[in-house]
């Protein structure tokens, strides 16, 4: 849990996430590399970069590289997670395009809940594990939210659903 001193906004954890992302590329920042990534303007980067700073979650001295302290990278990381989990869900559950899935990402990074992502974890691994749901089920969705519903193949697919459920527990017990 983060202390209440270093509480940070939104922007302040896409600034992390951004030294977390080109520090993994360059091994340290500059103001230029977060603006640009960013596509802010340096003043901004300035700005947010004193108050990371203040919270001791960066090393930062104007014109000098910057880097993560070892509490902004535990921060970073877990911002990083966050999006990772929610881009995964959107793509892998949700059969969202890679630019919308990382666009909601970046949004709901910042207001979902440890309870909710831990919960979406679980979804995610239950359909890649279940036999009733797997690949197969995820990419009919796929092809459902692209092409719309057909009646009669759900109407099929329903009917199969309940054969098998029919046979596998109204079995007689040996």
């Amino acid at each position: 849990m983060i202390a209440p001193d270093k509480q940070l906004s939104d922007s302040l954890e896409d600034y992390l996430e951004a030294i977390f992302h080109i520090e993994e590329q360059k091994h340290a920042a500059r103001a230029k590399d977060i603006a640009e990534r960013m596509q802010v303007s340096n003043s901004s980067v300035t700005g947010a970069l004193r108050l990371l700073s203040e919270k001791g979650l960066i090393n930062y001295a104007p014109y000098d590289i910057i880097t993560l302290t070892p509490d902004g990278k535990e921060v970073a990381q877990d911002v990083v997670q966050r999006h990772e989990i929610l881009h995964d869900f959107f793509i892998k559950i949700l059969a969202v395009n890679e630019a919308d899935a990382n666009e909601a990402a970046c949004k709901m990074e910042h207001g979902v809940s440890p309870i909710i992502l831990d919960r979406i974890t679980q979804f995610i691994q239950f359909l890649e594990k279940c036999p009733r749901g797997g690949r197969d089920w995820l990419e009919k969705f796929g092809t459902y939210c692209q092409q719309g519903k057909n009646t009669e193949e759900c109407r099929a697919c329903l009917a199969q659903c309940i054969d098998e459920l029919q046979q596998k527990w109204l079995q007689p017990i040996k």
